[in-house]
């Protein structure tokens, strides 16, 4: 994973591409010829790196990684903030969705206050398509690394306008309920559904975004992902009349990595089961 082959802190002569290891453990029982990296107990191979110091790398540099989380939900919850991270291959139709969201929540909630965090390696095309609906965000460009991180998080809430919402614990007393009401912090994060399923920003829930173009065996090929989401967000349905995709056994698929994942299918450009999404993010805000 990202945590220690270096492909995430640009690590001088880090290359991300694992090694070789001619360990026989690694031969699958019905042997092809197949190489599985991933069956040791770190659960990845690096060249010139044990499995145990591995382990034990990650474990340091997730610790790290979840005490600045742990913060953040305190961070949030003291704000009346409720968080979601958004993650999915690239060109799933994360930000399609969130811009279709914030319209549709002008509607539904017009007094909830959105926030939004963007995360991609370059450009700030995202965080200008979700300030065009009206709604703040603040873009977080990681360079090399694939993924964002609960110390990023923490420093782009701070500079939202959701950070500026009364503090429970200091709000005073005629001001109670209105610091009760939730505000809505949504986290778009890189595309890619390998690293951010295993790094907790502080959210309330992953929500996985998978496509309908993009084959309905991806839950059982990235399992991680799945299996640390809550919700799984099929887009783009309204192309399913001009593919071969099988609903029914890409959520088969999923429940079989996570038997508690809910799914939702939805076209933020036709808005089929947008409304279905909103009851959803509505609820559990509530």
């Amino acid at each position: 994973m990202c945590v220690i082959c270096g492909c995430s802190t640009g690590t001088p002569g880090a290359v991300h591409q694992h090694g070789h290891d001619s360990d026989p453990a690694h031969a699958h029982p019905h042997d092809h010829g197949d190489l599985h990296y991933g069956q040791g107990p770190a659960r990845v191979s690096v060249p010139g790196m044990s499995q145990a110091r591995a382990i034990r790398l990650e474990a340091d540099v997730l610790g790290a990684n979840q005490r600045i989380a742990d913060a953040n939900r305190a961070h949030f919850a003291g704000h009346g903030v409720v968080a979601y991270n958004l993650v999915s291959s690239p060109g799933s139709g994360k930000t399609t969705l969130l811009c279709a969201t914030i319209e549709a929540l002008k509607a539904r909630a017009p007094g909830l206050p959105v926030g939004v965090i963007e995360g991609d390696q370059q450009t700030t095309n995202d965080a200008d398509r979700i300030r065009a609906t009206g709604a703040p965000a603040i873009q977080i460009n990681t360079g090399k690394g694939c993924h964002l991180d609960a110390p990023m998080i923490a420093e782009a809430f701070a500079r939202l306008p959701l950070h500026g919402h009364h503090h429970h614990g200091d709000a005073p007393e005629h001001d109670h309920a209105h610091a009760a009401d939730p505000s809505l912090l949504m986290i778009e994060n890189v595309g890619n559904l390998v690293c951010p399923a295993m790094w907790d920003l502080g959210e309330r829930a992953k929500i996985a975004i998978l496509s309908v173009t993009e084959g309905e065996d991806k839950p059982v090929k990235y399992p991680d992902m799945f299996a640390a989401a809550r919700l799984m967000v099929l887009t783009k349905v309204d192309l399913l009349p001009h593919l071969d995709f099988d609903v029914a056994q890409c959520i088969a698929f999923a429940q079989r990595v996570n038997p508690d994942i809910e799914v939702l299918l939805v076209s933020a450009r036709t808005g089929v089961g947008m409304d279905a999404w909103m009851d959803w993010l509505l609820q559990d805000l509530a």
